[in-house]
């Protein structure tokens, strides 16, 4: 007997993180809440994907400063997308001028846990609902 689902497609996100670990464990996260999250080691990564069509466009955006190599003109092309973006950070990192410089949806200043920014993301971009499944 085949039980028919209507599944709706999971919110796209990027999760960008220079340290594999993080973001291996917030993606896993991510699925298990209902998100269809793709991993890239740096924001130019993420951009050449979304310009060569390897990647859709995102819902939301994750980046951890740590590692990242952010210039004006990165800033202002995801700023152009228009979509939530969500900054993760330590005081170096949150207090650089080119960062304070530009309006961010959310900051997270380190430590946090990854279910918090779960929840963060989870308050931002809601992921879409499935049918439950029948228990068989």
């Amino acid at each position: 007997m085949r039980v028919h689902t209507h599944r709706t497609k999971e919110p796209a996100l990027w999760i960008i993180d220079a340290e594999q670990w993080p973001r291996a464990c917030l993606r896993a996260e991510l699925i298990e809440r209902g998100y269809n999250p793709y991993g890239f080691i740096t924001i130019a990564d993420a951009l050449d994907s979304l310009s060569r069509g390897m990647s859709p466009k995102p819902e939301a955006l994750v980046l951890e400063l740590r590692g990242q190599n952010l210039t004006h003109q990165v800033i202002e092309t995801i700023r152009k997308l228009r979509i939530p973006r969500i900054l993760l950070g330590g005081n170096s990192e949150l207090n650089d001028l080119l960062i304070r410089q530009h309006q961010w949806d959310i900051v997270l200043k380190r430590p946090f846990s990854l279910g918090t920014v779960a929840d963060l993301i989870q308050k931002v971009v809601p992921a879409n609902q499935t049918e439950p499944r029948p228990a068989v």
